[in-house]
């Protein structure tokens, strides 16, 4: 799988919300949540937000390589 941030959006969250949550709202799947936290390190050691809070969410252009490509080819 290849992986490239596009770019940015802003999310105000919600109370209860935690990176978890935001990563499989928004790419459906929670072991993502990586890319949210890297966007937003202020808040890296937050485990569960209140409202209001501004987090900028990246936006992931997510391609899947096919198995078959050889390997030399897939980092590409």
């Amino acid at each position: 799988m290849k992986i490239d941030v596009l770019g940015f959006k802003e999310h105000i969250t919600a109370d209860g919300e935690t990176f978890d949550i935001l990563a499989f709202k928004e790419y459906l799947d929670e072991n993502l949540s990586s890319y949210i936290i890297q966007a937003n390190l202020d808040y890296a050691d937050i485990l569960i937000f209140e409202q209001g809070i501004q987090l900028w969410i990246p936006i992931l252009d997510i391609s899947e390589m096919p198995e078959s490509l050889p390997p030399w080819r897939r980092n590409a």
